[in-house]
């Protein structure tokens, strides 16, 4: 016995499009490739008969109109061992920490809406470098948002000699051409000295982050020089990764030789949580016996406990405005190079 099944329903067309806004075929395809010299009323009949049609722009098509791979590389981009172990702990890395997360999270948050999509790449070694800036040659991403982890990370005057259009998360040790965002981190290093000194905090120590970055430094430099003019002119110092396991042997190295410390600044959630840990450990109190603040106001500072009192970084909004520089320099390739500080903010929870 036969069964008749009904014809497959036809993917609406532009003339559909066309039609339900009560404007012409060339009209709806420019605003679907985003050619901006169109009456804003028309633009959004036309969102609104794509909404209604349920049109899916065929991206192979508005690629030979656009001249656009609609895809942006999302660049990690470091020092690593080129071994395949090496590799695999670069990667491993990135994923574990949280700061990465909320990147791609700022980043996916702006390009979905905009019909433009990620492409996640590792640059931690020569080879994948080169492969980085081919990709773009090629043209099979527009543009680049790079996240460096290492002070010396050669890719971005690589892209920016190459002449790619490519926007990195902080300032760049080298001068190179190229927009950013970044944070000013020495105003939230500050903004956590204030805090322990306003809490009576006499002997204060920190944890801080690698020397040979950017933010760490900039983090270390901050708090003593705040803790100097708040009549501490000599902070005692660890240094860590970034990590929590690094927080944990940096605050364990305090400990030991400063028993009598009341107060630690973390230069990021994670070695905050991993003094909380430690202090612990030893029957310290927090905030009691030792106030903690770290940096970044990241899941850890909540999931901590106690919860973290921290210098919040926004990072999902930097990353989404990194992405709308890079919008920016894609369709304006003549533009000016620029930069976007974001300002730091204390929020205050349990353990300081």
């Amino acid at each position: 016995m036969s069964r008749e099944t009904e014809a497959p329903a036809a993917m609406p067309t532009l003339e559909d499009v066309a039609r339900a806004a009560g404007v012409s075929r060339a009209t709806v395809s420019r605003v679907v490739n985003g050619i901006r010299n169109v009456d804003p009323a028309i633009q959004q009949a036309v969102r609104d008969a794509v909404a209604a049609t349920g049109y899916t722009p065929n991206r192979a098509a508005r690629a030979l109109v656009t001249r656009r791979a609609e895809t942006i590389a999302l660049v990690v981009s470091g020092a690593g061992d080129a071994s395949e172990a090496g590799q695999n702990t670069f990667a491993s890395g990135v994923f574990a920490d949280p700061f990465f997360g909320r990147v791609a999270a700022g980043v996916v948050g702006y390009l979905r809406p905009r019909s433009m999509h990620p492409v996640l790449m590792f640059a931690e070694t020569p080879d994948a470098r080169d492969q980085v800036v081919g990709y773009l040659r090629q043209g099979s991403a527009d543009g680049a948002l790079i996240v460096s982890t290492h002070a010396d990370d050669p890719l971005p005057g690589m892209i920016a000699s190459a002449g790619l259009p490519a926007v990195l998360f902080a300032r760049p040790a080298a001068a190179v051409s190229l927009s950013y965002v970044d944070l000013a981190h020495r105003d939230g290093a500050e903004l956590a000295a204030a805090h322990l000194a306003g809490r009576g905090c006499r002997r204060p120590v920190t944890i801080a982050g690698p020397q040979d970055v950017a933010a760490g430094e900039q983090r270390l430099a901050g708090f003593r020089e705040a803790m100097a003019r708040h009549g501490h002119p000599d902070v005692p110092v660890a240094e860590g990764g970034f990590t929590l396991h690094s927080g944990v042997e940096a605050m364990t190295r305090l400990l030991e030789e400063h028993p009598d410390l009341d107060a630690v600044f973390a230069a990021n959630d994670l070695m905050a949580q991993g003094a909380c840990l430690v202090l612990r450990e030893h029957g310290r109190r927090i905030p009691e016996d030792v106030a903690v603040v770290g940096f970044d106001d990241s899941s850890v500072a909540v999931a901590c406990r106690p919860p973290l009192t921290t210098v919040r970084q926004p990072v999902e909004r930097m990353a989404a405005e990194m992405a709308r520089l890079l919008q920016e320099r894609i369709e304006h390739p003549g533009g000016p190079v620029t930069s976007v500080v974001f300002e730091p903010e204390l929020v205050v929870r349990e353990s300081a």
